[in-house]
């Protein structure tokens, strides 16, 4: 990714031209490296985002909304008590640094006006937010910095802000042609253009060399030897004019659908590789970018714990399944053990005690033949038949028990990976909560991080259809069963992918006949939210709610139906975007 001071320059004069004069309404602190400020500008509600996360740093405006810790931590207090009612005067960038201020006038203990700044360094691991007064003296930080992490520059409360000690490179802003050609003839003819531009001149990432290095020679490993100085000043001039003019432009480029880079300048070296597309701003650039993989991440990290727990389950059923499996099979073979007690029985009177292998015919066959029987010596011939029969009605009752606990087991893996299944589906931790409480109502030894009696009440997704009709659907069991058994109407109509771990879609239709291009988008929505969400061409079964039947089991989610219809789909998670409504 191509976040360097040129993106920065970028998203602050971006942000200082839709900011400047905007009032501070909130301060949150959604996670433990994020604030987010809420805006009044322009009658227009804003909220500004602000990460130091060691992977994925950023400032932006946002339009999403993340959960809130039920109580926030010590810095977006703070925060609150200086800024809340201020307005931002400016954002601009530090020199040519990864670095951004955000200038705030408020007011202090006294009722007298003020400035604060809050100086957010997008550098990496060495990211970090700061909070500073009038005099640039630091009142906090989201991360102090001590002398045990760091002996050339500490970032604690008292101490005057110093901005990062600067590196042993050029700013590029205002060179002169006759520098840039010292050091041209200075470097070595075989170095590589791009890995030239990004030794020499701070704030240029690799991408952004790597694309003078293409328009200069038409390859991006291009040697210092193999272009002419005219040309590579050239195209290195035209990418500090766009930074000096602000001429920027929000380009993010794809593999799939999925961002896989992104400029502040229009990039050709990817050629044909990548799709490219102008975005409307930076920060909705960046939250394209990063928001969507950071969410996965998130929700990755806050459900390992109880992705482990189900896993373990799975494997440990499916273990069991295929031990019963065999103890059918090995049973099934003690029911041949009948036709020998039958072969004893019917030539009992060739029999006598002592015996050990004798040949007697079989009379239950069409025609009779002769087969091997194994004798007990120690019984007489009465009562070897006894002993087959009553191997075999062991046998018997065993299939009988086996097969109910096999359908047993069956029910309980299929409940576990619908649970699995709505794993994919948390949209932040009061989803996971829920799904905890689920298990923990189900059976198994789950705990709650939650013990409030009143918790937080989540939703199933829902969409619109072209032509109006609401489409509900399921994040997991609990409010699978609810819209399947309590919101929809008999005349409803349920989806869900065949055979296969899912989500419940409610199509609402008020008795009315939806037409094609609805019953297509409702599958679509199912296929989409199941396990199979990457496939092609997924069997979508669909019928009225009134087929619907609970398995008569504990578990949450499980139905049957007899009537239906099937459906054949592409899953299509930008369509499905484009639809919900909630």
């Amino acid at each position: 990714m191509a976040f360097d001071a040129g993106m920065v320059a970028a998203l602050a004069n971006e942000l200082n031209i839709r900011l400047s004069g905007a009032r501070i309404d909130k301060i949150q602190q959604p996670e433990k490296e994020e604030i987010v400020l809420t805006l009044r500008a322009d009658r227009e509600n804003l909220r500004l985002s602000v990460s130091s996360g060691a992977n994925n740093p950023r400032i932006n405006l946002t339009e999403i909304v993340k959960e809130n810790p039920a109580s926030a931590p010590m810095f977006c207090m703070l925060l609150r008590k200086h800024l809340m009612g201020g307005r931002i005067i400016s954002v601009e960038q530090y020199g040519f640094e990864r670095l951004m201020q955000i200038k705030m006038e408020c007011r202090d203990e006294m009722g007298f006006l003020c400035t604060r700044y809050l100086v957010v360094e997008i550098m990496g691991k060495y990211s970090n937010i700061i909070f500073c007064d009038e005099n640039m003296k630091i009142i906090s930080a989201i991360k102090p910095v001590d002398f045990t992490t760091s002996s050339k520059r500490q970032v604690l409360p008292g101490m005057t802000y110093e901005y990062p000690p600067a590196q042993d490179k050029i700013s590029p802003l205002g060179l002169s042609k006759e520098l840039f050609f010292a050091l041209f003839e200075k470097a070595s003819p075989e170095k590589l253009i791009s890995r030239f531009i990004t030794d020499s001149f701070m704030g240029i990432s690799l991408l952004v060399s790597s694309e003078i290095a293409y328009q200069t020679t038409g390859n991006i490993d291009s040697t210092l030897a193999e272009c002419l100085f005219e040309d590579l000043w050239a195209n290195f001039n035209e990418l500090i004019s766009i930074i000096k003019e602000k001429k920027f432009v929000p380009y993010i480029f794809r593999v799939n659908e999925k961002p896989i880079e992104f400029c502040f300048m229009n990039v050709k070296q990817f050629g044909g590789m990548y799709s490219k597309n102008e975005c409307e701003s930076f920060s909705k650039l960046i939250d394209e970018y990063y928001v969507k993989k950071e969410q996965i991440n998130h929700i990755k990290q806050i459900s390992a714990d109880l992705l482990k727990y189900l896993t373990t389950n799975e494997n440990r059923i499916v273990k069991k399944i295929s031990i019963h499996k065999e103890e059918i099979r090995r049973a099934n073979e003690g029911l041949k053990l009948k036709n020998f007690g039958d072969i004893i029985t019917a030539n009992i009177y060739l029999l006598k005690r002592g015996d050990t292998k004798v040949r007697l015919w079989d009379y239950s066959l069409e025609i009779p033949e002769e087969k091997d029987v194994v004798l007990d010596s120690k019984l007489s011939p009465s009562q070897n038949a006894q002993r087959y029969y009553k191997r075999y009605n062991k046998s018997k009752k065993a299939i009988e028990y086996l097969t109910e606990q096999l359908k047993n087991d069956e029910i309980e893996l299929s409940y576990i990976r619908s649970v699995i299944d709505s794993l994919s589906r948390l949209e932040g931790e009061n989803d996971l909560e829920e799904i905890r409480r689920e298990l923990k109502a189900s059976g198994y030894g789950v705990k709650s991080k939650n013990q409030q009696k009143n918790a937080p009440k989540t939703y199933p997704f829902e969409f619109k259809t072209e032509n109006g009709y609401t489409v509900l659907c399921g994040k997991n069991n609990i409010q699978n069963d609810m819209l399947t058994f309590k919101t929809a109407a008999k005349l409803d109509y349920w989806f869900h992918v065949k055979n296969i771990p899912g989500s419940h879609c409610i199509m609402i239709c008020n008795g009315e006949e939806p037409p094609e291009v609805d019953f297509t988008q409702a599958a679509i929505i199912a296929a989409t939210h199941s396990k199979v969400f990457e496939g092609e061409n997924v069997a979508v079964d669909y019928t009225f709610v009134k087929n619907i039947k609970k398995i008569n089991s504990s578990k949450l989610g499980l139905v049957s139906y007899s009537t239906n219809w099937t459906a054949y789909v592409t899953p299509d998670e930008k369509l499905c975007e484009k639809l919900r409504v909630r």
